[in-house]
């Protein structure tokens, strides 16, 4: 999963792609960067956490494009028009 730095507390956190959206991604939750200090053990989410934000360059839009045929000269190579790969 891509990382992208959290707006509060400045820390690289996984972001999960959203349904629909492949540009944007939702933070994991995460903890607080002061939580020992302040909350003790008590379970306290960063306020960055679930927030939606943009991902790198790889997450952009797919689209579709038209194949283009095969000039009809050329013969495929193997039973099924496959390569030897070793």
């Amino acid at each position: 999963m891509p990382r992208v730095e959290c707006e509060f507390c400045q820390r690289s956190i996984a972001a999960g792609i959203v349904a629909g959206r492949p540009s944007k991604g939702r933070l994991w939750r995460h903890d607080p960067t002061e939580r020992p200090e302040l909350f003790g053990d008590a379970l306290v989410s960063c306020a960055g956490s679930l927030a939606i934000v943009d991902l790198p360059g790889p997450g952009a839009q797919l689209e579709f494009v038209e194949a283009e045929d095969e000039p009809a000269g050329e013969e495929p190579v193997g039973s099924l028009g496959t390569l030897a790969m070793f």
